[in-house]
């Protein structure tokens, strides 16, 4: 299924996509099915996948009486305004693809769940790989057709970075980097009197997050519109969703970074805060419909998607990332989480990695090897657990090696993307170097309804960046790097007043604890930040001295109010939790999530607007800000689409451009 291509499309025969909660396949309006689907655009030469599926509904509103797929459908390929030419003869195959057979069901509507009422279809299918550039029919049923508009950007000529460093702030919005800065730099008579360094880049820009058959994404489909320039579905990494029963046989699609590598031969980096199979990471190189397949993830990292896939045929894919910086032992360590139950510690140093398990060795590595460290099990430690509320390391028994002890030496994020920036460096031998480097927990956190946690992930981004500036002035690599920074999706957070914790806590009524939220002039300034050396008279309590660059103290008197627009039932008392991450609702006695009964006891309690079934906030559906420094910025100015980032970022890297490589 590798395709080079060169086209555009229409749509034909088409029903209106239904905005319902349960679609038969989120990209196939008709009851043929052509992926790529309408309206995809492609890098000149970047490779991805093509499938056919016919479709017949056994009952239900879309049932035609015909129960049984049309298996003699075919595909033509037409070149513009030529003609349509029959898709073996097209690509030179000996014979036409298998067709494959397979049957699905699902819930038309809400009212059909209600009833149990399942729709059954069944479906014929083929997948073709050979290489080419075209223009799709499919014809089916005796007449129909469906004809997908593929358009194929033209490529930059001239290569304008020689490296990228791709920051995501994952979930990040514009409301989250204001609250960032009011906790994290001073302000005096409303000037602030320092900056964050997102304040500082040279271009400011917005991106739209929807996905390809929902208007709110997950981390998994909008990394793939960041990563491949192309829309895809809830839950999936680099493909296009069919309706086969097999997670990893979905059409694929060439990621930046599979590309970065194919083209240019430079080393690439993976650096996040998350377990490194969480979406965002897995991005870069894995290829499935269900990012919730972890073990295979980090196999594909290290290999390819062959043994997952066995029809899986192309040249390249990431096969091994120079650097993997991370969480998520738990897919490493022996056992039932990881692949085959493998060690893949040792599976990646006989392919040649040095491993570390810590923030001391990681400071010691051979900066000319690949590496991998992997720095606990789950998630990394929280800014906040790190560097103030350091008991809440223990009694984690979270140790990367799986020994059981607790991994109270956690590298941060900067610690992470700066030794990263070394490795690739040293190992680009001049052809440049690409890296992805996510603050994962802005995002956890701001599920959970953890703002404080939330916004010192983001003040911990915000310092990388600076850092990583200064280290690529350092080592001469600025001018020639190009820095972006955005979100994958939002959240519906926002500040909206100052908050009296002290007063609200020696309420005993919630209407009268809602009196201590400050609005409009009653708001206040930050009580986080406090001048050097004077004595916090207005604090509660105080967490030692943080800055620059954040707060002084994390929990002062006066506090900011701060809201979620999709949340479940909590309560509020602008306290930071000081045992640790937020858990906002806990199942109640009807099953549904109510308001944690440990949890803010002095606070006053907040309905939520989410199902009942709905433990934490949810992502939502605004614009988030995308900022660049350095060769090739300008190009990210404005408001564009998600997938633009890729074209963006591959023109700057000429990645269309031919090369003696591809």
């Amino acid at each position: 299924m590798l395709s080079h291509l060169s086209l555009s499309i229409l749509l034909l025969n088409l029903l209106l996509v239904s905005a319902q909660t349960y679609q038969r396949l989120g990209a196939c309006p008709t009851l043929g099915c052509v992926f790529p689907p309408d309206q995809t655009d492609f890098l000149v030469g970047q490779l991805f996948d093509i499938r056919l599926e016919v479709h017949a509904p056994v009952n239900g509103t879309e049932a035609t009486g015909n129960t049984t797929p049309n298996e003699t459908f075919t595909l033509c390929i037409q070149k513009g305004k030529g003609n349509c030419v029959e898709a073996k003869k097209y690509f030179n195959l000996k014979s036409e693809p298998a067709v494959e057979k397979w049957n699905f069901t699902y819930y038309e509507d809400l009212f059909a769940k209600d009833e149990g009422k399942l729709t059954g279809v069944n479906v014929a299918a083929k997948a073709y790989r050979a290489p080419g550039k075209y223009q799709a029919k499919l014809s089916y049923n005796g007449g129909a057709k469906t004809v997908a508009n593929w358009e194929v950007r033209e490529p930059a000529k001239k290569r304008k970075a020689k490296n990228v460093l791709f920051f995501i702030g994952d979930g990040m919005t514009q409301p989250m980097i204001t609250a960032a800065r009011l906790i994290g730099h001073k302000s005096i008579n409303g000037k602030y009197q320092t900056l964050m360094q997102l304040d500082q880049m040279e271009a400011l820009g917005l991106q739209m997050t929807h996905s390809i058959d929902s208007f709110i994404t997950d981390s998994a489909n909008s990394a793939t519109a960041l990563y491949t320039g192309k829309k895809s579905t809830v839950n999936a990494l680099n493909v296009w969703v069919d309706s086969s029963s097999d997670v990893f046989d979905d059409p694929k699609v060439e990621t930046i970074a599979e590309l970065f590598r194919r083209k240019t031969g430079g080393p690439v980096g993976i650096v996040s805060t998350a377990y490194i199979a969480d979406a965002t990471p897995a991005a870069l190189c894995a290829h499935t419909r269900d990012r919730g397949q972890s073990a295979s993830v980090v196999y594909e990292f290290l290999y390819n998607a062959t043994s997952l896939d066995p029809r899986f045929d192309w040249p390249t894919s990431c096969k091994g990332p120079d650097v993997i910086f991370g969480g998520g032992a738990e897919q490493f360590i022996a056992g039932s989480g990881s692949h085959q139950g493998k060690d893949f510690y040792k599976e990646f140093q006989s392919q040649g990695y040095q491993v570390v398990y810590d923030n001391t060795q990681l400071k010691k590595v051979d900066t000319s090897k690949k590496t991998l460290g992997i720095f606990t099990t789950g998630n990394l430690a929280k800014w906040v657990d790190r560097n103030v509320l350091t008991e809440n390391l223990k009694g984690q028994s979270n140790h990367p090696t799986g020994d059981k002890t607790d991994a109270v030496d956690q590298p941060g994020l900067k610690d992470m993307t700066l030794k990263a920036i070394d490795v690739l460096q040293a190992r680009s031998k001049g052809k440049g170097w690409f890296m992805m480097s996510e603050a994962a927990s802005i995002d956890k956190m701001m599920h959970a309804l953890d703002y404080d946690r939330a916004l010192g992930e983001l003040l911990e981004l915000d310092d990388t960046v600076r850092a990583s500036i200064k280290h690529l002035e350092e080592i001469g690599e600025l001018d020639d790097t190009l820095i972006v920074v955005t979100a994958d999706h939002g959240h519906g957070f926002d500040v909206f007043g100052g908050a009296d914790t002290k007063y609200l806590a020696a309420q005993t009524e919630d209407r009268k604890k809602r009196a201590a939220v400050g609005v409009y002039a009653e708001s206040g300034l930050s009580g986080y930040q406090v001048a050097p050396g004077s004595s916090p008279t207005n604090q509660s309590v105080v967490f030692g001295a943080q800055g620059p660059n954040f707060p002084v103290q994390w929990n002062p008197r006066y506090a900011y109010a701060a809201g979620f627009g999709a949340s479940p039932d909590r309560r509020e008392d602008y306290i930071i939790n000081e045992k640790g991450p937020r858990t906002p609702a806990t199942k109640g006695s009807d099953g549904g999530y109510v308001a944690n009964p440990s949890e803010h006891t002095v606070g006053y309690s907040v309905s939520g607007t989410l199902p009942t079934d709905q433990s934490q906030g949810v992502h939502s559906l605004q614009d988030v800000p995308v900022y660049a420094k350095g060769p090739g910025a300008e190009a990210f100015r404005g408001v564009f689409n998600s997938v633009d980032i890729f074209f963006k970022i591959a023109d700057a890297l000429a990645l269309g451009k031919p090369s003696k490589r591809h």
